[in-house]
């Protein structure tokens, strides 16, 4: 028999002993520790290793627990309980929601889930320090926007003011702002906040138009490092404490110098091929400044390495953005008020979708697309590959969108990379590489195929989808095309009767393989062969096979 509970703990599962009552105070502070991280189960009558022990007499009635644990808890947690038997034992699932506030017990203590360096999970206290952190990832708290009480306005930098309205210009920024004086320029773009008789910078405000001096003392976390590696060498290490438009300046220049470009001629035209698109790093970089944790230690890092650029930045994605739904979320910035002045200078997409300009800077050129799966709960961190240009598969990018007079498509250009990578698709494996539903990504496929750059095979659920020839020739792989077109009907029926004659019978996922079908255009193939007397199945459902027709 199976196990269907987990023996050992991680980050969303608590195990907790019952043989000797576990103690109600250690029950609800397992509680409002997963409440306050990211939510999770516990099983109650599990021992650390994970032996199963079973529920304690007294803790046989399960109504009281979830009862327990919302008097216990401020606010209440409302938890859901369930018996689970296993290995002649009944052990409780506490399954506990994550909190978009903060939880503590009814004494008023605290605590989060954090991992510890060997990799398992322990509750340590939630500081007053870190409560904003917790609520600007939830994103109940704007902390850009937040007055710094012990700042004043003449910790402000004219030149930086100075150097907003010159990105504005140089950018395209909303140009209404080039019309306002300092004051009302503070105040449209909420760097200032009257408390009373004073006029106090915001942490934005600070942060865009500080001194360096002020933002030393009174944003320590502010920090952005630019590092070349060659292999284990570091060639270039530096560190900026400076506002934020000088570093963004800084950090481009250190990019421009170091970025190669070749040309390619494509019709009349010369098309620049660069290591890495500039506006897909200038939106990398952007958004790494703009969302940070700047309650949290530590800097933004810019590593350029032998096989790509990695941007880091303290803080995870923020509440309802995960890798799974990165390209469709609306967004979500960390620090609203600090994204909408950027925003309104000109230095990101104005959409809020600066992610899209970033993944068709990499996928274009036929590289792959940025990679996010370095990050975790406290760190965004992506990936930019400098792998070589595929120049035929952008020459046939640039053709189709000179033929549509409009650029090609996001999920138009995912799905022709990912045919690239893994020569067939379906259906459901679109939807899960545009992240959107199934009945777009079928409009999607379909659209392609009206643009003869895909092929669609077969029918229904079962169709499939690989490059076109007319795709394969541009670049400079017919012979994949051959391979992936697979074969027609009455070559099917050949290979399926030559298979039969050699092994004796067939089945459906062997049909499949053999054919390179999916498994309902294997179904229907046997099926009509049956009709047309050909082969005669043996069985039902799983255990059917096919033999030769008598008169065969």
């Amino acid at each position: 028999m199976n196990r269907t509970i987990p023996d050992r703990e991680s980050m969303t599962i608590e195990l907790k002993s019952d043989r000797s009552r576990l103690p109600d105070r250690d029950l609800v502070t397992a509680v409002v520790c997963l409440a306050n991280t990211e939510g999770g189960n516990i099983y109650l009558g599990v021992e650390k290793d994970g032996a199963i022990t079973g529920l304690h007499p007294e803790h046989q009635n399960l109504a009281t627990l979830a009862a327990l644990i919302a008097n216990r808890t401020s606010p209440p947690v409302s938890v859901r309980v369930t018996a689970l038997q296993e290995m002649g034992k009944t052990i409780a699932r506490i399954e506990v929601p994550k909190s978009l506030r903060l939880v503590a017990t009814a004494e008023g203590l605290l605590q989060r889930r954090r991992l510890q360096a060997d990799g398992t999970p322990q509750c340590v206290p939630f500081h007053p320090h870190e409560f904003a952190s917790r609520q600007s990832d939830l994103g109940v708290l704007d902390y850009a926007a937040l007055p710094v009480t012990q700042a004043t306005e003449a910790d402000f930098d004219p030149l930086e003011r100075e150097r907003l309205r010159q990105l504005v210009e140089r950018y395209g920024g909303d140009r209404l702002l080039l019309t306002l004086s300092d004051e009302e320029l503070d105040g449209a773009l909420g760097f200032i906040r009257t408390e009373g008789q004073r006029r106090v910078p915001t942490v934005a405000g600070l942060l865009i138009l500080g001194r360096e001096a002020a933002l030393r003392v009174h944003l320590p976390t502010h920090e952005v490092a630019f590092q070349v590696l060659e292999g284990t060498q570091v060639r270039v290490n530096d560190f900026y404490r400076v506002p934020l438009l000088k570093t963004f300046e800084r950090v481009m220049e250190q990019f421009e110098t170091r970025v190669q470009e070749d040309e390619i001629q494509v019709g009349l035209f010369r098309v620049p091929i660069p290591t890495f698109d500039k506006r897909a790093f200038r939106e990398a970089l952007i958004n790494a400044l703009t969302h940070r944790d700047y309650t949290r230690l530590g800097a933004v890092h810019v590593r350029w390495e032998t096989d790509g650029l990695i941007i880091s930045n303290p803080g995870g994605f923020v509440e309802g953005v995960t890798l799974e739904n990165l390209l469709v979320v609306e967004p979500k910035p960390r620090n609203p008020l600090l994204a909408d002045a950027i925003k309104r200078i000109g230095l990101t997409e104005r959409t809020g979708r600066g992610v899209d300009l970033i993944y068709e800077g990499l996928l274009r050129y036929g590289r792959p697309a940025p990679d996010y799966s370095r990050s975790d709960p406290t760190t965004v961190v992506v990936q930019l590959s400098s792998a070589q240009a595929d120049i035929p598969f952008l020459q046939m990018v640039i053709a189709e969108e000179e033929r549509t007079g409009i650029r090609m498509p996001l999920d138009s250009l995912i799905v022709l990379a990912r045919l690239r990578k893994e020569r067939r698709l379906d259906v459901q494996a679109t939807a899960s590489a545009i992240q959107k539903n199934e009945s777009v990504a079928r409009a999607v496929l379909e659209r392609l195929v009206e643009a003869g750059l895909i092929e669609g095979r077969g029918a229904t659920r079962g169709r499939t989808y690989t490059l076109s020839a007319q795709v394969y020739q541009r670049i400079g792989q017919g012979a994949d095309y051959v391979r992936q077109a697979g074969f027609d009907p009455i070559q099917q029926e050949q290979m399926v009767l030559q298979y039969v004659r050699t092994q004796g019978r067939i089945t459906r996922s062997e049909a499949a393989e053999l054919c390179r079908l999916g498994s309902e255009q294997a179904k229907r193939l046997l099926t009509r062969m049956e009709e047309r007397s050909l082969l005669v199945q043996t069985g039902t459902r799983k255990g059917a096979y096919y033999e030769l027709a008598p008169n065969i």
